[in-house]
């Protein structure tokens, strides 16, 4: 019999684990832009309901979360949560990013 509900396998988590394996720690935003520009476009809402599934299950793990000032929109403090890859986690190279990251690291010389 198979099981019910969605499979634990997702590409966006995938994608999501491929960044962070370079990245090392990063917070939402920051992945969500990123994702944005390696891989086909998601809805922000996909990108942070994938880092917390991945958390639930081990593929992501949250670093740290921290607490920022500023003169946002809504008031002037954030709370920033930090991901990293998690110990469930297969990373496997993704080109793609590699490439991201080699070529924006050239620009910003």
């Amino acid at each position: 019999m198979a099981e019910r509900g969605r499979p634990v396998k997702s590409q966006i988590r995938q994608n999501i684990i491929e960044l962070l394996a370079v990245m090392k720690k990063s917070y939402g935003y920051t992945i969500s832009r990123a994702y944005m520009q390696v891989f086909p476009e998601v809805h922000t809402r996909s990108i942070y309901y994938h880092l917390k599934k991945g958390v639930e299950i081990g593929e992501i793990e949250i670093d740290e979360i921290r607490e920022e000032k500023g003169e946002f929109s809504w008031g002037s403090k954030v709370e920033k949560t930090y991901y990293r890859v998690g110990k469930n986690a297969v990373v496997k190279g993704d080109e793609r990013v590699k490439n991201y990251f080699e070529s924006n690291k050239d620009s910003s010389k």
